[in-house]
């Protein structure tokens, strides 16, 4: 209830957002109707479209993309024959026949059935379900919550009851704004005569809007010309209601329990037979592992959380596994790349895990966790009962002495002192953030979770388009800068000599990046504040000019600073085409 109560306040918050734009002249242009038979009917359609078509892109299946795209293209022709009917009723019948026909005429039986007293609900409701299609709510951080959790749970009632909350939170919002918006017009009818100047008015800014949707803007400008963000409102009443806090983002860390305290019972060990293979080990199932104490690690190999935590979890396997400890390792894919079976294998060579690994790429196990996170780590007891669970990084120590008690109620008493998680040998990536100077979140480059993404014009969706750089960014935007093919997941160049940029402020920067489809080696050299990088601030993946070469699908590390930490404009600088860019993610 409480999370159905803050997605329903975050789509309150819609109409502070510059996302609202586009779609306000639609709304606005039936503000002289009547409320129950114009206006809702309108409302409750944006409120249904927007519900349907991001509870099916949340599953990320990719022809729901493609069919969200082409329906976008419809609705805008649908609204550009509205528009146009709002400026020339009559006129839009010779023009554009039999389309722009239609649009009169749906627009003069409104008229007529509102006039009549009979009406004309269906057809606002139509008009609403096709500005539905154009409305792209500002991902918050509360939409941002609700939608991780249906791309990572699959589609579900509860999920889209939490999509509809947000939509009726806006629709609410919205129906305020025209209520006002309706008061003002009829003053303006009654009492100077202007009520077909503010038609057309409301005429051009429509057809403007389909203009400013069709090239991007409602995506782009317009969020960077906003002087009201409401992130910070939201993330406020995210952290306000602690019962929100497990459906946040995956990289949120979560403590297993007061040291000292009563283990409790949080749940019994899921099967594993959703996994769609095993490294390391024949198969193996919830009750072969009975009798062990266990750490379920889930994990994926381009997350630079998980490759953070994984030397602890690696000196756990080796110090407990002959006082009977097992860690199974559940490698579940955030991106593409990640499902394939010797991108895995490769990596789990490279990152010298010697435990059994489960392939999860269907997010089989995942989903028997009920998890959110990577990483995570769940403790299992000897009876296979779940005692105790960590989500993110941290709290090494007591993850340690939650294996310990485990042991020992398994009946183990002779067991090795605990770790110094201080005198860990960290190098690389493995290096624990630097949390004083991190400022910078992780941020994904694909179009389906795209923020901050400063390019004039927005980003162009499944297409090859001509990108620029601005002279300047603010803090955590980003841009590209030639020709990109920007997808759900990555941005791919298609000519040599692309570039990537992004104001950071953190002492490391890593980028996940893969070569082309073709396999080939792509180079690139990194830039600060448009300077050849110093080779004292290279990264584990750069040489000491600043050049390295992409030639696997993993994270690369560009960049570790070695003095005084401070704002930064990053530029990588590819010399070669086919490159797929992912994420960033910092340290």
């Amino acid at each position: 209830m409480l999370l159905l109560l803050l997605a329903y306040l975050g789509g309150v918050l819609t109409l502070l957002s510059p996302c609202i734009l586009p779609v306000l002249p639609f709304v606005f242009a039936r503000a002289d109707r009547p409320f129950l038979r114009s206006t809702l009917p309108l409302l409750l359609g944006m409120a249904l479209t927007f519900t349907v078509v991001a509870s099916l892109a949340a599953v990320g299946s990719q022809w729901v993309a493609q069919a969200n795209q082409i329906g976008r293209w419809v609705a805008l022709v649908l609204m550009a024959v509205f528009a146009v009917a709002l400026l020339w009723p009559t006129l839009a019948d010779h023009l554009l026949a039999p389309f722009q026909r239609i649009g009169a005429r749906l627009s003069a039986r409104a008229d007529a059935a509102d006039a009549a007293g009979r009406g004309g609900a269906w057809t606002s409701l139509l008009i609403g379900i096709a500005t539905g299609l154009l409305w792209a709510p500002c991902a918050g951080p509360i939409l941002g919550l609700v939608l991780t959790g249906a791309a990572l749970n699959g589609a579900s009632v509860g999920t889209s009851s939490l999509l509809l909350a947000y939509a009726l939170g806006a629709v609410t919002a919205l129906a305020l704004a025209v209520w006002v918006g309706g008061r003002v017009f009829r003053a303006l009818q009654a009492r100077l005569g202007l009520g077909n100047v503010v038609r057309r008015v409301l005429g051009v800014a429509a057809l403007l809007a389909v203009v400013a949707i069709g090239l991007g803007w409602d995506t782009g400008l317009l969020t960077r010309l906003s002087a009201v963000s409401t992130a910070r409102i939201e993330q406020g009443l995210l952290d306000a209601v602690p019962d929100a806090q497990p459906a946040a983002p995956p990289m949120m860390m979560m403590a297993a329990g007061q040291a000292g305290a009563p283990l409790p019972v949080e749940g019994t060990l899921p099967s594993l037979s959703g996994a769609t293979g095993w490294l390391n080990s024949p198969p193996l199932s919830a009750e072969q592992l009975r009798g062990k104490v266990v750490l379920i690690d889930f994990w994926t190999y381009s997350c630079i959380n998980c490759l953070r935590a994984m030397p602890f979890v690696h000196e756990w396997a080796q110090r407990y596994r002959d006082h009977g400890l097992v860690v199974v390792g559940v490698h579940t894919p955030e991106f593409a790349f990640e499902r394939d079976p010797r991108n895995v294998m490769k990596a789990v060579q490279q990152l010298k895990v010697e435990y059994p690994v489960a392939l999860d790429n269907q997010y089989a196990i995942w989903r028997a966790f009920n998890n959110r996170y990577w990483p995570a780590h769940y403790f299992i007891d000897a009876q296979g009962n779940i005692r105790g669970h960590q989500f993110g990084e941290g709290n090494y120590a007591h993850s340690e002495q939650v294996i310990r008690r485990l042991l020992v109620e398994a009946g183990q008493t002779d067991l090795p002192p605990p770790a110094d998680p201080a005198a860990a040998d960290l190098q690389g990536v493995a290096t624990q953030a630097d949390m004083g100077n991190l400022r910078s979140p992780e941020t994904y480059l694909g179009h389906a979770r795209a923020e901050q993404f400063a390019s004039p014009g927005g980003q162009h969706a499944d297409t090859a388009f001509g990108y620029t750089l601005p002279s300047t960014l603010a803090l955590n935007q980003w841009g590209l800068s030639g020709q990109w093919r920007v997808n759900d997941e990555a941005a791919q160049l298609q000519q040599a000599g692309g570039r990537i940029a992004f104001q950071f402020h953190a002492r490391d920067l890593h980028l996940v990046l893969a070569p082309g489809e073709d396999g080939k080696p792509v180079r690139f050299r990194v830039l600060l504040d448009g300077k050849p990088l110093p080779a004292a601030d290279a990264g584990a993946d750069v040489a000491a000019d600043g050049t390295g070469t992409v030639n696997e699908h993993r994270l690369y590390q560009l960049i570790r600073q070695q003095g005084t930490i401070g704002p930064h404009r990053f530029e990588i600088e590819f010399l070669d085409a086919g490159v797929q860019a992912y994420a960033f993610t910092f340290g």
